[in-house]
C-alpha cells in the first residue's frame, strides 16, 4: 500500500487493512490535533484508491476481514467514490465483514438518508466521530466545528440508516469548564446513543493551537484525579442503550473496558479504587498518541 504522510486509524482498526482515499482532514482546524496539519486536504483519484485496493486483494485476499477508510474525516467522499470503493472491496475480500472511517458530524448532515442508506446497503458499517465534548463553550473553543446539537442529528441520522456509531471523548480539554463538560459530554452520549463509547485524554502537542495556549499559560492538562472525575462523571451519568465502552487508548492512565451501562458500578468502582490509589495507573513512560 502506498500511503502519503503519517496515517492514523482507532485502536479497534489495529488489524485492519486502511485504505487512503482522502488525504488530511477537510477540516483540519480543532485546537488540539496535529494529526494532519502537514497536509492539503485533497481526494485521491478514484482509480488511484481502486488500484491500491485491487493491489491488496492480490497481495491478501482472503485475510481482509476489516477495511478502515483513511485519511481524518473519509465520509467526507463523495458517494459515488464510496460506492465503487466498496463494490471493489467486495469484490477483492470474500472474507470483508467490516467497513469503517473516522467522520465529522457535518460530513454525515450533508449526505440524504437516501445516501447514508445505500452507503449502509453497500457496505459501510461503522464510523467513527469524535465529538469530543458536548458542552457547546469547549466545542467552540477547539474549533470542533459542529456542536452537540448537530452530533445528535447526525447520530439519530447515521443509526436510521442502520450505520454503527462509535463515539470519541476527550478528557481534560475544558479546563474551568471541566464538570460542565463531563456532564454534558455524558448527556451526549446519552442522546447520540451509539454503539461503542471511548475516552481519551488530551495531549498538548507541539506546534498546535493548543500548544500556543499552553506556552502562554492559557491552558494545561489537568492533574490526573481531575482527569479520572471527569471520567467518573461521564460513566456515573451517560445512558446509551447499550454500547462498549473502552479507555484503552495509550494516552489514558487507565485502562477500562465494559458495557454502559450494564457495567456502570464496576467501572466506577474501579476509578474510585484508582482515584483510592489502590490501582497502578498507566506510567508517563508508557503513554502515547
Amino acid at each position: 500500500m502506498r500511503y502519503e504522510g503519517r496515517v492514523f486509524r482507532p485502536p479497534s482498526e489495529a488489524n485492519a487493512l486502511i485504505v487512503q482515499a482522502t488525504i488530511g482532514c477537510s477540516w483540519n482546524h480543532c485546537t488540539y490535533c496535529d494529526m494532519y496539519r502537514d497536509k492539503s486536504f485533497r481526494i485521491r483519484e478514484l482509480a488511484e484508491t481502486l488500484a491500491e485496493i485491487d493491489a491488496a486483494g492480490a497481495r491478501f485476499g482472503g485475510e481482509v476481514e476489516k477495511l478502515f477508510v483513511a485519511d481524518g474525516d473519509a465520509l467526507v467522499l463523495p458517494t459515488d467514490h464510496w460506492l465503487a470503493l466498496l463494490a471493489r472491496a467486495r469484490q477483492r475480500f470474500p472474507d470483508l465483514r467490516r467497513v469503517s472511517c473516522y467522520a465529522m458530524a457535518g460530513n454525515v448532515l450533508v449526505k440524504s438518508d437516501h445516501e447514508l442508506r445505500t452507503l449502509r446497503a453497500a457496505g459501510l458499517s461503522l464510523i467513527y466521530i469524535g465529538p469530543e465534548s458536548g458542552d457547546d463553550v469547549t466545542l467552540k473553543r477547539i474549533a470542533k466545528g459542529d456542536d452537540a446539537a448537530a452530533h445528535v442529528e447526525a447520530a439519530q441520522r447515521a443509526r436510521a440508516a442502520g450505520i454503527e456509531l462509535s463515539v470519541i471523548a476527550l478528557l481534560g480539554i475544558a479546563m474551568e469548564r471541566s464538570d460542565e463538560h463531563a456532564r454534558a459530554t455524558a448527556d451526549l452520549i446519552t442522546r447520540m446513543d451509539p454503539a461503542y463509547v471511548s475516552a481519551l485524554t488530551v495531549t498538548v502537542v507541539p506546534a498546535t493551537p493548543l500548544a500556543r495556549l499552553a506556552e502562554r499559560g492559557r491552558f494545561a492538562v489537568p492533574a490526573v484525579p481531575a482527569l479520572l472525575g471527569e471520567l467518573r462523571t461521564m460513566v456515573a451519568h451517560a445512558n446509551p442503550r447499550r454500547a462498549v465502552f473502552r479507555t484503552n487508548h495509550a494516552s489514558n492512565y487507565l485502562p477500562l473496558s465494559g458495557q454502559l451501562p450494564d457495567d456502570r458500578d464496576r467501572i466506577l468502582a474501579t476509578i474510585d479504587a484508582a482515584l483510592d490509589g489502590r490501582i497502578r495507573l498507566r506510567p508517563e513512560s508508557q503513554r502515547g498518541l
